[in-house]
């Protein structure tokens, strides 16, 4: 398809739609290969393109090149250790990814970090006045001036000696932070971490648009997982590490709701395992049913 030479005029604040013409003239020249599914609602954008990579033949060519599923309400969207994630039409990002990288099941250690940097360098290509405020945090979150931004969620549909299918579930809030937080709090599900709570882009960016956002992630998600696929983690470590957003601080790790490490954040090693200084010595923190805190939260004493 085509792109027009500069991309239309930006979205009004009363179009929360995508604006298709617009995100193919703001897409780089490798995303305009990539086919976009926009949808109303799906239960699951994850479920949607996991259905599909389980019927592919199981090799490395069994797909030429990303899907991308975008929905404006995902009746079933998922979050990280199973949360439900609540959105409202219009005001979040919701999209997923399906691609077959040519690596093993146990080479795609530290491929949520990747893409985390790459979100990172993606929103930050958007004209906000201080990009810096776009960090991240162990394992999968972005964070914006503290508080939660965006997550992602990775899953295998299938793996082999020399290749494995993966859907990479995104979801960022691009406006209305403050409804989603009210939400939260009134079904009492899913109560934010304090310091993590719900953020918008609009925060630093007042015309914040899904489309923008998401023509700025897909151009910095697709040289990265090029880039993963060749090298796998890598060459994002010492990226991930310039946006750690704890870096130097005392953080305090759980599982199930049990403190079970504390120390001061060192980054991350070449796997994407978290270093952890602590009394005893370095620890390293493997990715899994772990959640990180600030040790100066309330509440952790």
């Amino acid at each position: 398809m085509n792109a027009p030479t500069s991309p239309s005029s930006a979205p009004s604040a009363d179009d929360w739609r995508i604006n298709r013409e617009r995100a193919i003239a703001l897409f780089g020249p490798a995303a305009h290969d990539w086919p976009v599914e926009i949808v109303d609602e799906t239960g699951s954008t994850n479920a949607d393109l996991m259905a599909r990579l389980k019927a592919l033949p199981r090799r490395a060519n069994a797909l030429t090149r990303p899907i991308v599923r975008v929905a404006y309400l995902q009746t079933a969207g998922r979050g990280r250790r199973g949360r439900a994630w609540y959105a409202e039409p219009g005001n979040a990002l919701l999209f997923s990814v399906a691609c077959v990288l040519p690596r093993p099941l146990e080479e795609l250690a530290g491929l949520s970090l990747a893409l985390g940097v790459a979100l990172v360098d993606g929103l930050r290509s958007l004209p906000l006045a201080q990009p810096g405020q776009i960090a991240l945090k162990w394992p999968n979150d972005v964070l914006l001036e503290g508080d939660k931004l965006a997550g992602i969620l990775i899953e295998t549909a299938w793996s082999t000696a020399s290749a494995s299918a993966v859907v990479i579930g995104i979801g960022t809030n691009v406006k209305g932070a403050s409804e989603l937080a009210s939400k939260i709090s009134a079904f009492n599900v899913n109560a934010p971490i304090p310091g993590t709570a719900p953020t918008a882009l609009s925060r630093v960016l007042p015309t914040a648009n899904l489309t923008d956002t998401l023509a700025a992630e897909l151009n910095a998600l697709e040289p990265a997982l090029q880039r993963f696929g060749q090298s796998g983690f890598t060459p994002f470590q010492g990226r991930w590490n310039a946006c750690h957003a704890y870096a130097g601080r005392e953080v305090a790790l759980f599982e199930q709701g049990v403190e079970i490490a504390r120390g001061i954040a060192a980054g991350v090693d070449l796997r994407g395992q978290l270093l952890l200084d602590t009394p005893t010595g370095r620890q390293t923190i493997a990715t899994g049913d772990v959640s990180l805190r600030l040790a100066t939260e309330p509440g952790i004493a």
